[in-house]
């Protein structure tokens, strides 16, 4: 369907500004809407469109039925297959689901570090600086998923527009939100062990921007060179961006973090008596001066781009809200950590895997809205609130997407966690009533957030606010906290019975 002026020419896009002098109807412009098929036209004013009111002309009310409202495309051009999504999702979630579970065995490993030992605060950053550039780096391809969807990526210098400006965009985003987190970070350890101490205070910021900044830079070339590829082989960049931005980047934040803090507290720690050796506090400092010193060049760029201006000044409340939220799920793993030995390796699993179906949904729910519908007003037939199994199972065109993320969700974590217990253990320790608690948490976990994602993405877009920037911080953070809610109670639980994880192994 097109929405058209009578009387105009051409097609109306919703970037192309409408004419004034265009025919009016009781003060309202009036719209023809045309069937591509060439059905015959129907007028409406936009009255009818922005409202449930009926104005002169309108069609008589036509209700989608539930069987039919499944078969509208999740596009505003050509309905894809179901096997093509399938397998354009599936192999990217895979390959990111070696991150996920490369992510975890870090945590496994490096949890026994004198760093990570005698800092407690760095378990809390681990979560939301995962969280933070999986955030920053699926809101960059969500957005340009959406413009290569568009059709704004066929100019070579719009692509290079494009591009300059996200990426400049997510170094100014990482600066500021790593700072804060990092505080966050210090602000818990200090109440929680009643003590700061100066020295883990410069390692903390300065560990946490460095990672920040550093996997985002580099790991942002490689999802623009991801998304062009995609578009330029006709693929849904919605369907393969995403996953891998979420997870790709969870191993080496991870690294990245657990060497530099590291490498750092090297430098100032103390020895066996107490005595502190010669202390060298210019690695830290060094960094922080140097990014620091950057940030006004990357706002400078931000703010000249046209692609990115409006999201600077806008797109900061759902970044720093999710910090917070990662930050509680960083509380969770502090704690959980010194009581369940297992967790940190299938925690970092279960809120990636969560997190990558989500902003797959999320991306393909806000390409539909910008092509099919006007900011402010949500498409025919679309409620804001809907029921769970609608939206997860029958009855939307959302479901349907939704089912197979659902069922890649099942086979996914169960392969997820037999490797991941094998390459921990080096055999298969999974007992049964873990292997099922476990999914039973983890598919949990993604049914709420696949139906928070459904109802966020359409508030915003009756807001007026972009669902690529507003509503994927949101939905990841809430991914690590609700992931590591469920699987630490999956290990309360198994605790209860004495079925703990590893407790077979001798």
């Amino acid at each position: 369907m097109h929405l058209r002026m009578v009387g105009a020419p051409d097609v109306v896009k919703p970037s192309e500004k409408i004419d004034d002098h265009s025919p009016h109807l009781n003060g309202n412009p009036v719209y023809t809407i045309s069937d591509e098929i060439g059905a015959h036209d129907n007028s409406y004013s936009m009255a009818s469109i922005n409202s449930n009111e009926k104005s002169p002309g309108d069609p008589p009310d036509k209700k989608l039925a539930e069987a039919d409202a499944e078969k509208q495309p999740l596009s505003g051009k050509k309905e894809e297959r179901w096997w093509t999504t399938l397998m354009q999702v599936a192999v990217p979630f895979f390959i990111a689901g070696c991150g996920t579970i490369g992510a975890g065995l870090v945590l496994g490993t490096v949890r026994d570090w004198e760093v990570f030992q005698n800092i407690s605060a760095i378990f809390v950053l681990v979560p939301s600086l995962s969280g933070l550039k999986g955030n920053l780096d699926m809101c960059l391809a969500s957005r340009l998923s959406t413009q290569a969807n568009l059709g704004n990526m066929e100019s070579t210098r719009e692509v290079i527009s494009m591009v300059v400006g996200n990426i400049s965009l997510v170094q100014v985003q990482a600066i500021v939100a790593a700072t804060v987190v990092s505080v966050f970070a210090i602000v818990v350890n200090t109440i929680t062990d009643r003590a700061i101490n100066g020295s883990y205070v410069l390692l903390l910021v300065a560990s946490a921007v460095f990672t920040a900044t550093t996997t985002c830079f580099v790991l942002d070339f490689v999802m623009v060179m991801v998304i062009y590829g995609s578009h330029k082989f006709k693929v849904n960049p919605d369907n393969v961006a995403t996953p891998l931005a979420a997870s790709i980047g969870d191993i080496v934040s991870n690294t990245v973090l657990a060497v530099t803090a590291q490498y750092m507290y090297d430098q100032i720690r103390t020895d066996e008596e107490g005595i502190k050796r010669e202390i060298s506090l210019w690695q830290p400092i060094a960094l922080m001066c140097v990014y620091y010193s950057l940030l006004p060049l990357w706002v400078f760029i931000v703010w000249r781009n046209k692609y990115t201006k409006k999201v600077l000044t806008s797109g900061w409340t759902p970044v720093i809200s999710a910090l917070f939220i990662s930050g509680i799920g960083g509380i969770v793993l502090d704690q959980a950590v010194d009581h369940y030995r297992g967790y940190e390796v299938f925690q970092p699993i279960v809120n990636g895997i969560g997190g990558n179906l989500v902003c797959v949904q999320s991306s393909r729910l806000a390409t539909h809205l910008h092509q099919t519908a006007i900011p402010g007003v949500l498409p025919e037939n679309t409620r804001l609130i809907e029921w769970p199994w609608k939206t997860l199972f029958f009855g939307t065109a959302a479901a349907k997407v939704a089912r197979m993320l659902l069922m890649l969700a099942v086979f996914g974590q169960i392969i997820f966690m037999m490797v991941a217990d094998f390459v921990y253990q080096g055999m298969v320790t999974i007992q049964v009533p873990f292997g099922i608690t476990y999914l039973v948490c983890a598919l949990l976990q993604v049914m709420v957030l696949l139906y928070l994602a459904y109802m966020l993405v359409h508030l915003m877009w009756k807001k007026k606010k972009d669902p690529d920037n507003a509503a994927i911080p949101y939905l990841t953070a809430l991914g690590d906290l609700l992931g590591s809610i469920f699987l630490g109670l999956a290990f309360v639980i198994l605790s209860l019975f004495g079925m703990e994880y590893g407790n077979n192994v001798q």
